[in-house]
């Protein structure tokens, strides 16, 4: 998948999710907004109440979304039912999607009353959600292919340097002009006691201090200027890929820890869900089947 067409992919799971948000909030807002004591006199109570066509519809589809999103990217991550069937970024993408839009539905399924043990699983899934956008973030930060796999540091090191040699070879820098510039972006040594935000916030100051020195160095030479930007760009490439480096082993020691929180969620979420399911078929529920 081409950088466009990835684009294209994620603004349109975006823009399915928003449209489902607006849709279901503009057909039952008068609904959702009344009082529970007042909503059996609601025009609309018989349709949208968590037993009536179509709240008891919203909860089949989420929880059949979730489902799929779950299992779906567990089967294609261990590579199992569905080997080397698209990208294993695009699948988690496809993941977030999927277990972003199935909570939405279970969310009106619900029509915003929770109680009983229920209440749990629609916590445990709020925790879930919420600890997947935490996941989302920690995940990108670790440097991978486009296949999805994890970069080790010996890779990360190779490309590293392999751009550091096309800085020079590309743009046949002088040797005294590349090692210059070679100098202002050495990653610096970090304290090791500094935390996650103060690191970042180092980082991103000495990243405006290093543009600041290489944009002064080149303009003492006589380079045109869309070389000097080609420079720039690969200086900035060269920064990120040392931020990377530095961020490496934390952000795996996160995404370790960031398990250990995520998974009992979408276990309790999953448990009570299926109990949820058995009782509603043991009391006869059947939705239009």
């Amino acid at each position: 998948m081409t950088g466009r067409a990835h684009r294209i992919y994620i603004g349109t799971l975006i823009a399915i999710g928003v449209s489902i948000f607006l849709f279901l909030c503009y057909w039952g807002y008068t609904y959702y907004l009344t009082s529970i004591e007042e909503r059996p006199f609601h025009e609309d109570h018989t349709m949208l109440k968590p037993s009536g066509p179509i709240g008891h519809g919203l909860g089949i589809v989420g929880t059949l979304l979730i489902l799929i999103g779950v299992f779906g990217y567990i089967l294609r991550k261990k590579n199992k039912l569905l080997p080397k069937v698209g990208a294993l970024k695009y699948w988690l993408e496809f993941h977030i999607f999927l277990c972003s839009v199935g909570p939405l539905l279970i969310l009106f399924h619900t029509a915003f009353k929770f109680g009983g043990i229920v209440s749990i699983s629609f916590w445990s899934m709020v925790a879930v959600v919420l600890s997947g956008v935490i996941g989302r973030f920690i995940y990108i930060q670790i440097p991978r292919t486009i296949h999805g796999r994890e970069l080790s540091l010996g890779e990360i090191t190779a490309m590293k340097n392999e751009m550091s040699e096309s800085l020079g070879k590309k743009y046949k820098l002088p040797d005294a002009l590349y090692e210059s510039i070679i100098d202002v972006t050495k990653q610096k040594e970090a304290d090791g006691q500094e935390g996650f935000f103060k690191a970042e916030s180092r980082r991103r100051k000495e990243k405006k201090e290093t543009l600041r020195k290489v944009k002064s160095i080149l303009s003492e030479t006589e380079l045109q200027q869309k070389d000097k930007r080609g420079v720039m760009d690969l200086v900035r490439n060269e920064i990120k890929m040392n931020t990377r480096i530095s961020r490496l082993q934390a952000m795996q020691k996160l995404f370790r820890y960031w398990h250990v929180a995520h998974l009992p969620f979408a276990l309790i979420m999953l448990v009570i869900m299926v109990i949820h399911v058995a009782i509603t078929l043991a009391f006869g529920y059947r939705w239009i089947f």
